[in-house]
This record gives C-alpha cells, sequence and structure tokens, in this order.
C-alpha cells in the first residue's frame, strides 16, 4: 500500500493516481504534492514515510535542494523593492570586501556572476562558518567577465545573495526568510530545519546518484557541486550540520505545499492571502529573463531570471537535484510544488506535470 493521503479535488483526481503509482512501482519512499489553480489548492496529498516506519504527514519538511534558490533570492529583491539597494549597484559597495570588478547584484542574482564555485577547497564543516565561505567569494577573481555569460551558482549562489542581504539588512538571511517570506505568507519552510522533529531524511533512489549527479571530475559542473564537501553525504544532509545551518542555495526544508503557495504569491505579483511582500514591478522584474544562452555548469541553453529559469511554455521556477520541484505557468494560473526524500531523477515531476495540465485542459 502506498498511504498517499490528503485532499485532491475531483478534476484532478488523475493527479492523485499518479502520485500513488510513485509508490507502487517503487519509484518514491516519501514525498509531498500541491498544486494551486486560479488561486484554490486542488490537490495537496503526501505519502509514504519521512524515515524507516515514521509516516510523512501535511506537516513533514524535507530538504529540496536548488528548489532553495528563488527564496534567497526573493530575500534580497524585497530590499531592492523597498529602495536599499539597486539591481546595477556594484556589489562592492554593499561588501567592501567584495572585488571591485564590475559585479553588482543582478548579476548575482541572474547566475552571471562569475563565481559558480567556492575558490578554496573545505570539509564538510565549513558549512556552519559562514564568515569563511563569505571570505572565499570576496576574495575570488570571477571566472569571466561579470555578465558575459552564466553557469548556475550551484553552491555559491546563497552564499553571495546572503551576505549581501546580512551587509545591508543585518539579519542573517535565515531569520530574514522567516521574518519577510515565510511567516508573513504562512509557509512551512525555512534555511535549515530549525530543531524541528518532523524533517524527512533524505535517501538514494539510485545508489549512482551521488556520482552521476556532479559531472567529471574536474569539470565545472564537478567544482560547483563538491565543494565544501557533504552535499551528497546522507549522513551530513540528515545531520545536525545541515538541518542548523543556513546554507540559501540549497538546503531549503519545506512542504510541497509551501512551495506551491510561494508560486502562487508570485502568479499574484507579489502578494498571497492578501499580503504583499513584492512590489508588482519587482515582482516582474523577478520574472524577466536577464540571460538567454549557454549555462556553463549545466552545459546547455538557460534562460534565467533573477533566480527562477524561464521555460519555453513561459513557465518560471527551479527544481533541484534529487527531484524536487517549484514551478509557476502564468498563460495557466497555476503553481505547483514537489517535495521528495527520494533522490533520484525528475520523471516524477514530469509525469505530475502531465497529469495537472490534462487535468487544466479538460
Amino acid at each position: 500500500m502506498s498511504h498517499v493521503t490528503g485532499h485532491t479535488d475531483p478534476a484532478f483526481a488523475s493527479v492523485r493516481a499518479v502520485f500513488d503509482g510513485f509508490f507502487r512501482d517503487g519509484r518514491e519512499t516519501g514525498a509531498g504534492v500541491a498544486v494551486v489553480h486560479r488561486g484554490r489548492l486542488v490537490v495537496d496529498l503526501v505519502g509514504g514515510s519521512r524515515a524507516d516506519d515514521r509516516p510523512w504527514t501535511r506537516d513533514t519538511v524535507v530538504a529540496v535542494y536548488s528548489v532553495s534558490k528563488p527564496f534567497a533570492a526573493a530575500c534580497l529583491l524585497i530590499l531592492v523593492d523597498r529602495g536599499r539597494a539597486g539591481l546595477d549597484d556594484p556589489v562592492h559597495r554593499h561588501w567592501p570586501e567584495f572585488a571591485d570588478d564590475g559585479t553588482t547584484v543582478r548579476h548575482v542574482l541572474a547566475h552571471t556572476a562569475g563565481r559558480p564555485a567556492f575558490p578554496t577547497p573545505r570539509p564538510a564543516e565549513a558549512w556552519a562558518d559562514w564568515a569563511t565561505l563569505a571570505a572565499d567569494l570576496a576574495a575570488a577573481p570571477p571566472l569571466w567577465e561579470p555578465g558575459s555569460t552564466a553557469a548556475e551558482h550551484a553552491l555559491s549562489y546563497g552564499h553571495l545573495i546572503g551576505e549581501l542581504v546580512r551587509r545591508i539588512d543585518g539579519r542573517p538571511i535565515g531569520r530574514f526568510l522567516t521574518e519577510e517570506i515565510a511567516t508573513p505568507w504562512g509557509l512551512d519552510l525555512a534555511f535549515g530545519a530549525g530543531g524541528r522533529t518532523d524533517v524527512a531524511d533524505l535517501t538514494f533512489g539510485d545508489p549512482r546518484w551521488p556520482v552521476t549527479t556532479v559531472g567529471d571530475p574536474g569539470s565545472l559542473r564537478h567544482r560547483g557541486l563538491t565543494n565544501p564537501a557533504g552535499c551528497r553525504d546522507l549522513t551530513v544532509l540528515n545531520g545536525p550540520l545541515w538541518r542548523e545551518t543556513d546554507v540559501p542555495a540549497v538546503n531549503l526544508h519545506a512542504t510541497a505545499t509551501a512551495v506551491a503557495r510561494f508560486y502562487q504569491g508570485m502568479l499574484a505579483g507579489g502578494r498571497l492571502d492578501g499580503v504583499r511582500i513584492l512590489s508588482e514591478a519587482t515582482a516582474a522584474e523577478m520574472v524577466a529573463v536577464q540571460h538567454d544562452g549557454p549555462d556553463l555548469l549545466l552545459d546547455r541553453p538557460v534562460r534565467w531570471s533573477l533566480g527562477f529559469q524561464i521555460e519555453d511554455d513561459g513557465s518560471f521556477g527551479m527544481g533541484g537535484i534529487g527531484g524536487s520541484c517549484g514551478y509557476a505557468l502564468p498563460r495557466a494560473d497555476l503553481a505547483i510544488g514537489f517535495a521528495t526524500r527520494h533522490l533520484a531523477d525528475f520523471d516524477r515531476i514530469e509525469e505530475l506535470d502531465d497529469a495537472v495540465m490534462a487535468a487544466v485542459q479538460e
């Protein structure tokens, strides 16, 4: 039995059938999926376990890897919206130790800052040393002229943005996210898990996943995803180091419902349940394409906005290695969140998306 529980509107019954099938065929062991259509939560399902025999409930959160990145970007854009910084400000203006080399706030947000990897090899324990990792980035020369091309800043993105937030506002980005986004919008999410016990343990759906996901040794992808160490080590990911530390590029802990509702708010121009956190103008700027071309880390063309990937169908969002995903499709007034502990490929969200789109078009 799959033990899938939760709510599904009748028109979206096929989404539940697909989700249930993942557990029946062994492709999923613990996950949640949520769909918001035209402002209504039409799918809100969970299934499987969060660890061993402990069931996954609607309150279970899980680390969602790069699904984190738009949430970090939104923190900095709130400060831009309030006039505390400008998108074309040099990073050096707000972070004086950072090289005065033309890198702007916009470059950082759009993955074009030329710093897609931490420059100094560090052990997993370095994740707890924010100051050292920020100093590493400040001292590192860009790998190319800032703004000239893109490479996903796979692990460095959150520290670049988070240090700007800290320098401009004074609060660490984890606290900023909680106070300025999660609490006002009623979203069950945070960087790290903050001592919670209802956290799902990550597990490898494919035993080869830790190796196949990071590319060949020496490649930019490998450099960008393996330093500091620990991001593919279950003893780190399921332990206090990862759950009690801000790693804003990759360690958002969230429910699928919280992710979907964030995208619901972005679809509405920065407003959710009557609470505005971004002006309509800034929300629109956040989803505007900034780079349309090669991504040197992902090794494929990508349209980057200020925190999101923009797809051919006009959707905007971000997936995380391992399969979690969050995105919105404006033409259908649709927002989707999928959060999984079962680290594998993106076939699950693709099948869920197919079922959702079929329901919307009927």
